[in-house]
């Protein structure tokens, strides 16, 4: 099982690597990590309810200003191996994987503190033009912290089981994660601020509030207002005058 704790571990570390960014979102669902989890238990029928059993959790959550309320994909890793190893129902391995997501919020504030390092050392790198060393402090330095950090909980949880799970929570003081709790409550703030910052332009305001106030009073679903967005995006774009003939 230490071999199979490893690779799951290592799956949870790829899903959140967010290599490219293109799939990122995609590669942390249960539903998505439910095949190879399947694959490597030998259980993938299994996986997959449970999969899709944990998806129906997940599936409405927004992460407003990129603040996540719950980790899916760490939920979905360390329940999906345990319930199969320990032959749980779909209803179980769900009583499960509530708590432990919670817990991967807890340590995304961990790796978005420690994420803080790196930034200060590529303005540093910025100020002597060193490009290689900027890429790697927003590349690879990242992606290296994120192994240990997401990648013990999930070994420890996959190889110990349910008990130790419950014991690695319990052991956990109540000052640390009350303190990583307020810090995340002010990411969808930055969050917020910064999206205004980009669009608080004065010709976009417009498409800012007619969304809010869709949403609000519409009660559209977020697919709905997605695809509102990129027909307004699109629209924008059409009856943008060409400068490029005039600069020219």
């Amino acid at each position: 099982m230490v071999i199979k704790s490893i690779i799951i571990a290592i799956i949870y570390w790829l899903a959140w690597s967010r290599i490219g960014y293109t799939f990122s979102m995609i590669l942390r669902q249960p539903l998505t990590l439910a095949v190879p989890l399947g694959l490597l238990m030998g259980d993938v029928r299994t996986a997959i309810i449970i999969g899709a059993s944990l998806e129906m959790i997940y599936m409405g959550i927004v992460p407003a200003g990129n603040n996540i309320p719950s980790d899916e994909g760490l939920a979905a890793c360390i329940a999906i191996p345990i319930a199969i190893q320990m032959k749980m129902n779909p209803q179980m391995a769900v009583s499960l994987a509530v708590p432990v997501g919670m817990l991967g919020v807890l340590i995304d504030n961990v790796r978005r503190t420690v994420n803080a390092t790196w930034v200060h050392m590529a303005d540093k790198y910025a100020e002597e033009a060193n490009t290689s060393k900027i890429m790697k402090c927003a590349t690879i330095y990242p992606l290296l912290l994120q192994l240990p950090l997401r990648g013990i909980p999930v070994f420890l949880a996959s190889l110990y089981g349910p008990t130790g799970v419950q014991a690695f929570m319990k052991v956990i003081p109540e000052w640390f994660t009350h303190g990583l709790t307020v810090a995340g409550g002010i990411m969808p703030a930055l969050g917020f601020a910064l999206t205004i910052n980009v669009i608080g332009k004065r010709n976009l305001l417009p498409y800012f509030f007619v969304g809010f106030f869709l949403v609000q009073y519409s009660k559209i679903s977020v697919i709905g207002a997605a695809i509102f967005g990129i027909c307004a995006a699109f629209i924008h774009i059409q009856f943008q005058p060409n400068k490029g003939g005039t600069e020219a």
